[in-house]
Formats: C-alpha cells, structure tokens, sequence
C-alpha cells in the first residue's frame, strides 16, 4: 500500500512538473546580451519602391518621403518602375511616364529629361539616393509599340498593364546611347560624387510578364544598358536581374544563366568576355490567401526566395562578396490591388502588416547570417497611392497623407543602431520552422531583434501569427543583461490595436471617405509612433528586467538610453 501510495504522488508530482513546464513555455521569456555581438545593425529596411514614379512629386508623395527620410539614420534609397516611358507624365496606378526619349520626324532621338529630373530632384534634396532602374522601353523606341499606354485598375487581368513598353528596342545602339545621355546629364545636374553613390540595374522581373523578348535578348538589353552607363560613369554601380519568384526552378534557371553571362559570356555590346555587375538583385514575395472568410499570411514563400537568392549569389567567387539587394520584398505582389477586388489583401491596413514586417525582417537578418551573404537591403514595395478612397487596402505606407501603422515600424528600426546582439526568446518559431511552413501553430510567433551601441541599446518586440484575428494579452518578461551602466532612461514605443494606429481610429469615426479637416488632425497625429513609458530605471548588476503586456499583432520597441 505504502509503494502504491508512492508511486501516486511520484506521478502526480511528474504531472504537476509538467503541466508547470508548459505553462512556462507558453509565457514568452526574452533575453538579451550586450556583450554577445552578432554584426553591425546594418539599416537593410531603409530601401522603398513603387510602381507609379509620378507620384514621386505630387503633395502627399512629397510628404511621405520627407517622413521616410526623417526616419532614418541612413541614407534611404528609392527604386520606382517607368523611369523612361513615354506619356504626358499624369500618374495613373502601375502606369508612370516621363517621355524622356522621343525621335524627330528623321527617327533622330530627342531626350527630356524634365520629369526625370523632378523625380530625382525630390530624392535628392531629402539625402534619399535612387536605386535607379534602366527601364522601361520608350514608345519610338519599341520593336511592338502600339498599345502603349494602358487603363488598368483593381479587379482587371493584371496582364492588362503589359504593353508596348514591355518590348525590346528596335535599335539597340540608340537604347545605349539614350542611357548614355541619361547618366551623363545625371553627373552634369548631381555631380560626380553623387551619382557614384547610386546603384543601377535595368528592367524588372524579365522572366515574367514584364519583358517580351527571350532570355538572350534581355542579356543584350542589359549589356548595352550598363556599356552606356559605364561610357558616361565609369564609377557607377550596376546590378542585376531581379527576378520574380526567385525560388521557383525557371526563376533559379534565368538567375544562373545572367550571372555566368556577366562572368563569362560575350558581352553583346562591346564582345569582350563578360558584363558589369557589382550588385545582386532578386525579389521575394509572400503569399496571403482567404480561408474561410479570415486572412491567412504566409512568410514562407517570401523567406524561401531569399534563402534562394542568397545562395545562389553566395556559389559563385565573382559574386559572394557582391552586394545584394532584395529589389522587391513584400508578403504579396501587388501593391495596387486593393482589399475589395483581393479580399486576402484585408491585412494590410492594420497591425497585421505591421506585425508581419517586424517578424519578416528579423528573418532576414537570421538568413543573412546562415548564408553570410553581404545583405545591403530590402526594398519594400510600398509607397502611397495619390488621390485614392481612404483606407482602401492598397500595400501602402500612408493613405492620403496619414501614415499607416506599418510605417512606424519602419519608425522602430531607425532607432536601432550599432551592432545586432543576442536575443533569445523562448516563443519565436525558428528560422526552418517558418521556412517550411510559416508562422501557424498554436501559439503566436513572439520575437526579439536587438541592438545596441556605446550609449544606448533597442530591442524591438513582436506577436505575430499568420492568421488575421486578434488573441489574448500575453505577458513578455524581458531581460536586458550586461548594461554598462547603474542608470538608464527606458523608452517603450507601441504598435496595436489602440496605439499608433490610424486605422482603428478612422473606423471609429465611422470610416469617413470625406473627413474634415479636423478629422484629418487627429488621423494624422494618430499615425504618428506613440510612447506608452519614458523613465529613469536602476541598473541592477548590469541587468534591467521590463515586463510588458503584448497584444498579437502588436510591436514594441524597448529603449535604454544612458
């Protein structure tokens, strides 16, 4: 009896072990350590894009690309699509022109490089740097020019925007010199310094629907292109080929097959052996779809074409030291289809967008250091649509001039600086766990990405998890070791459902697609960063402990000063 009675209570004390072991997994527990450096906290998020480059220097353009680069300690870069199209340079969505090559009625080439000009003027001035694509074909220039302009908008066949622009040029020697003529004047207008501190790369996703010519014919347009750019800039940088779906086997195919022309193969415009290319380029996309009514993310695909690109990029000798540039880096591919025609683009208002990013990029970091590629950026293809309904779910940053929650983030990470150091949570899914099938277990993805330099250190904290829908408040128990210091002013900034969220607060208003100016006020300041703590705390044996409480979907920033 008595060894029955023993072995109950060994069993109900193997029982209460457990259940107490996974109560303690579910509660998050990060820690972080100063002392263990990772690498320098390299500003990749601090690159944009967008499809319409005449928004560029309209009102709300203007505005939100002051606030991009106010945001950040580093000089952001700019990537937008139609930089050489032909039109009256009225924006439309995914249609941008500025006509800055025409010919005479003797087929001699007239160059205009007003519009360009207003385009890089408005980078310029605001320390921004153009990552500046070669592209696309100018109608007198195109071998199938007619259509050319298109009229596409949400809910059309997106193939609806593939025209005479998509074509290769009819002469190649006048697309050098058109390029030839365009870096030249940029070097007269910017000057010498400046413009060698621009990348290059010419076209977009060639091996999708944006070039109709064949694999070989996109070869001879790039080689052209950087042979006028070098011409005019022998310093300049150029790169190559941002590739859709990087992961998938054709894509992998035409990613191989460009950079052993640039190593090997005769260059088509001048026959030596070989074409500039001193920048890596490739996109990566995610995949959102509807299941059952209810938003469901999925990082997966988007984090598989990195791993893709970067190992591809790291295979070669000529190439593993290279830059490399995610040139499009998004959870989906098509910035301006909005939620009412793509239902499963309802994430991108609010804080799942928000969230997603914050847990995306600390992936990309983490990928970066498995491959040891030189991971330069991550263009988020997210800008602002001019003069469109508020709030209507296109992939953006503002909406009619009030910023989105997914900009603070962008926010957060320009206040993080110095070196990447050790975080460690016990509720972050890892990196092959969301490789293999994103971030959809029972418990929310809760993460840490930590910095630190020789006065201040920022841990950014995240739930995330791929389905759209709110869960309980979870307690994160951080621990900030190896503080040089006894005392420290602690900053907590937060992204959720009630703070820095314009969103939430338009809908309170009763979503208004007219709202007054006053209304336009409080939206404003609502989609500004919010802090909810700022405070002297001790220092205690190097260590400082903050507890806060995490909504899923939210983002924190914890920030120690000293």
């Amino acid at each position: 009896m008595l060894k029955l009675s023993n072995y109950f209570l060994v069993a109900v004390f193997s029982l209460s072990c457990v259940s107490l072991q996974a109560q303690l997994q579910q509660k998050a527990l990060i820690t972080v350590d100063l002392k263990k450096e990772i690498a320098p906290m390299k500003a990749v998020w601090a690159w944009f894009g967008y499809d319409e480059p005449n928004y560029t220097y309209m009102k709300d353009g203007k505005k939100l690309l002051s606030e991009i680069a106010d945001l950040s300690p580093v000089p952001v870069y700019v990537r937008t699509h139609s930089l050489l199209v032909s039109g009256d340079g009225v924006a439309a969505l995914k249609w941008g022109s500025t006509n800055a090559y025409t010919e005479d009625a003797n087929g001699n080439p007239v160059y205009n490089w007003k519009i360009v000009d207003s385009i890089f003027d408005t980078y310029v001035k605001r320390g921004m740097k153009p990552l500046a694509q070669i592209g696309f074909m100018p109608e007198a220039l195109s071998t199938h020019p007619s259509p050319y302009r298109h009229y596409w908008k949400p809910g059309d066949p997106y193939t609806d925007i593939i025209t005479g622009w998509a074509y290769p040029p009819k002469d190649y020697e006048k697309w050098r010199n058109l390029v030839y003529e365009w870096v030249k004047h940029s070097v007269e207008r910017y000057g010498k310094k400046e413009v060698e501190s621009w990348y290059w790369e010419v076209w977009n996703e060639a091996n999708g629907h944006y070039w109709k010519g064949t694999q070989e014919e996109f070869f001879k347009l790039y080689d052209y292109a950087a042979d006028g750019l070098k011409r005019a800039l022998p310093t300049a940088k150029i790169g190559g080929l941002n590739i859709a779906g990087t992961s998938g086997k054709g894509a992998t195919e035409w990613m191989n097959n460009f950079i052993k022309h640039c190593i090997s193969g005769t260059n088509y415009a001048t026959g030596k052996t070989g074409s500039p290319l001193e920048a890596i380029l490739f996109h990566a996309k995610g995949r959102p779809r509807l299941v059952d009514g209810t938003v469901m993310m999925d990082m997966a695909p988007q984090l598989r074409d990195i791993q893709a690109g970067f190992k591809i990029t790291m295979s070669y000798p000529e190439t593993k030291n290279l830059p490399v540039i995610i040139g499009e880096s998004d959870p989906e591919g098509c910035a301006a289809c909005g939620m009412a025609t793509n239902p499963e683009n309802a994430y991108r208002n609010g804080t799942m967008y928000s969230s997603y990013t914050a847990a995306s990029f600390a992936r990309k970091y983490l990928l970066a250091d498995k491959t040891k590629a030189n991971f330069l950026g991550a263009v988020s293809w997210s800008f602002e649509f001019e003069n469109q309904p508020w709030f209507y779910g296109f992939r953006d940053l503002a909406t009619n001039g009030v910023d989105k929650p997914v900009l603070n983030v962008f926010r957060m990470f320009g206040m993080m600086k110095g070196n990447r150091v050790e975080a460690v949570s016990n509720r972050m899914y890892p990196l092959e766990a969301v490789l293999e099938k994103s971030i959809r277990g029972n418990q929310s993805d809760i993460g840490a990405l930590a910095s630190a330099d020789a006065r201040s250190t920022a841990v950014m904290l995240w739930s995330y998890h791929d389905k759209d829908e709110q869960g309980a408040v979870e307690a994160v128990d951080l621990t900030i070791s190896n503080i040089p210091v006894k005392k420290a002013n602690l900053k907590i900034y937060i992204i959720d459902q009630d703070h820095s969220n314009s969103y939430e607060v338009w809908k309170k208003m009763g979503s208004p697609q007219n709202p007054t100016s006053e209304q336009i006020l409080v939206l404003e300041k609502s989609g500004k960063l919010e802090s909810i703590s700022n405070k002297k705390i001790a220092v205690k044996s190097g260590k400082a402990n903050v507890v806060l409480q995490l909504k899923r979907q939210a983002v924190a920033l914890v920030k120690l000063d000293w």
